[in-house]
């Protein structure tokens, strides 16, 4: 496993060995180990999975302190745009993205710290999304940036998002409490 620096502080890249034979493929996702020796946090609480149709959009998510939590997000099926922003006050890179394409051959994953909004583009129809949090789901701290308000072009004109999605203040008029 091999871990990869972004510009953004406490964002990775984590790439795993994709080993395959005639029965097919296997990796391995995580290891404590390697978390402690890289200073990651490894205290997961719950682990969630989505099924997305292609050009479904969902994000940009997250959770307000004291829910707020570290996220791994992989991809088991399909093809994914993944990005992140950072909504961290006092950060250099603060309402800057990152985004990166994940799928089922390469694997790639992203370790997303406290203090970023998550979300993707499905590239595939029936793409699998593995999200593994450090807290429980809290509805009162469960929060959102409006998906067209950051700097990335999702390069679809009719994106599939959810009624709640669209609810969502914009990065310009979010208050952030990071």
């Amino acid at each position: 496993m091999d871990l990869i620096k972004t510009p953004f502080e406490g964002l990775y890249v984590l790439q795993t060995n994709n080993f395959t034979d005639n029965r097919g493929g296997f990796q391995k996702l995580y290891n404590e180990e390697f978390f402690r020796e890289n200073g990651l946090n490894c205290e997961f609480k719950e682990i969630y999975y989505s099924v997305n149709k292609k050009n479904v959009v969902r994000g940009m998510h997250f959770q307000t302190p004291p829910y707020d939590h570290v996220k791994m997000v992989y991809v088991s099926k399909g093809r994914i745009l993944d990005v992140v922003v950072d909504i961290r006050k006092g950060s250099k890179t603060y309402g800057k993205c990152f985004s990166i394409e994940l799928d089922d051959q390469q694997g790639k994953y992203l370790y997303i710290p406290k203090g970023f909004a998550h979300g993707f583009k499905a590239l595939e129809e029936n793409s699998i999304v593995n999200y593994v949090q450090t807290s429980c789901y809290n509805k009162e701290h469960d929060s959102g940036i409006a998906q067209n308000s950051i700097n990335i072009d999702w390069e679809i004109e009719n994106p599939i998002v959810s009624d709640r999605d669209l609810t969502f203040p914009s990065l310009q008029d979010f208050n952030s409490p990071f």
